[in-house]
């Protein structure tokens, strides 16, 4: 595994659960950060300084991520800051809402597939110059879900169908990448609990339930997916690229 002090990430979504502890896990680690978020500054707030206490550098920006122009500022902005990009995280996505087949409007449909997809083909084309100037090679981390591998649950049918296409964008990016260097690797997590998308989008009793099929007998944190998330990252000189690290406690199993 590679040494992380010094080097350079830029992180999408990272104002609460999975890419707020991604980041804070990454700055943990010795890395300087550019932090994106669409709706609020408490948490990077509170990242900036936890870097700047570290002796590290750190700074965030808003954008609206489906909007390329706004994409390619904010990561413009974070190579401005940061004198380069090393690491790239994709973190944004979300369910939006529960719909069945028969609910799902073409708005709707357009929506999810741009929260989940359009981000990270805006994001990532826009870093794409950076990353193959970095010196001892570059990593991508795009982050799945269970639901891209199993279908999820009722309701969440344009959701999985995204995230299924996470899982085989990162497989066709470490095809087309890996010759400039640039590992490109996925996370995806199961029942992970503590953050906006489960609070929001499952209920006590669903999440209950679904326990009981867990082997080891608990939902996840964010700080568990934070810590493959950095693992993931810290392989940019090293020989992981195209995988998919499930992070679900044994519920599913490739």
């Amino acid at each position: 595994m590679g040494q992380l002090k010094g080097k350079k990430v830029f992180i999408t979504g990272a104002e609460q659960g999975i890419g707020f502890h991604s980041a804070k896990t990454l700055i943990e680690a010795g890395c300087d950060i550019y932090i994106h978020y669409f709706s609020g500054t408490e948490g990077p707030e509170q990242l900036v300084a936890l870097a700047e206490s570290l002796g590290q550098r750190a700074a965030f920006g808003y954008a609206n991520l489906t909007k390329a122009d706004e994409a390619t500022k904010c990561v413009k902005d974070a190579v401005e800051f940061l004198d380069g990009m090393d690491i790239l995280v994709n973190n944004v996505g979300g369910i939006i809402a529960r719909k069945w087949l028969g609910e799902i409007e073409p708005e709707f449909w357009q929506t999810v597939i741009d929260v989940n997809m359009t981000t990270m083909l805006n994001v990532t084309q826009a870093a794409l110059p950076y990353l193959k100037e970095a010196k001892d090679g570059s990593s991508i981390v795009n982050l799945a879900s269970l639901a891209g591998r199993s279908g999820g649950h009722s309701g969440s049918v344009a959701y999985s169908m995204t995230k299924g296409a996470v899982l085989t964008w990162t497989r066709s990016l470490a095809a087309e990448l890996g010759e400039f260097g640039i590992r490109v690797n996925a996370v995806a997590p199961g029942l992970i609990l503590g953050t906006r998308f489960h609070n929001q989008h499952t209920t006590k009793e669903s999440a209950d339930e679904t326990v009981k099929g867990i082997p080891l007998a608990r939902a996840g944190t964010p700080e568990d997916v934070a810590r493959t998330i950095t693992f993931l990252a810290s392989e940019y000189d090293g020989f992981i690229s195209g995988a998919t690290i499930d992070v679900n406690g044994g519920i599913y199993r490739m």
